[in-house]
C-alpha cells in the first residue's frame, strides 16, 4: 500500500516533537554548468544533503533528563537514502527524521 505524503498549509504549523528534526532536501540540478538539461531519470533520486528547518526539544533518557539534539535550524546535514516521513506544504516537500538517523552535520 503506497501512502501519499501528508499535506499541510503552512510549514509554521509543524513543530517537531521529542528528538525529531524537520528538514528540506536540496533539489538536484536539472541543468549542467554548460546549459544542458538533464532528464528526470538522471535527477530522480533524492540528494542526501538537506537543510534543517526546525527541531524538537529533545527526548528523555533513562534517567528522565532531556537530551538536546545534535543539530539546530539552519544546519546542513547528510541524510540516509531511506527513512523519514514526508510532509507536503504547497509545492515544497519536507521530511521528519529522528536525530539519531541523521548521518552527519556539514560544517564549512
Amino acid at each position: 500500500m503506497v501512502r501519499s505524503p501528508l499535506t499541510i498549509k503552512s510549514i509554521r504549523s509543524v513543530a517537531p516533537l521529542l528528538d525529531r528534526v524537520l528538514v528540506q532536501r536540496l533539489k538536484p540540478n536539472t541543468k549542467t554548468a554548460s546549459g544542458i538539461f538533464l532528464p528526470t531519470s538522471a535527477t530522480s533520486s533524492p540528494l542526501p544533503e538537506a537543510t534543517v528547518v526546525a527541531v524538537g526539544p529533545g527526548a528523555p533518557n533513562s534517567k528522565g533528563d532531556i537530551v538536546p539534539l545534535s543539530v539546530k535550524a539552519g544546519d546542513r546535514v547528510l541524510l540516509p537514502g531511506w527513512g523519514g516521513n514526508s510532509i507536503k506544504v504547497g509545492d515544497e516537500e519536507y521530511h521528519l527524521f529522528k536525530d539519531a538517523e541523521i548521518l552527519a552535520k556539514i560544517t564549512e
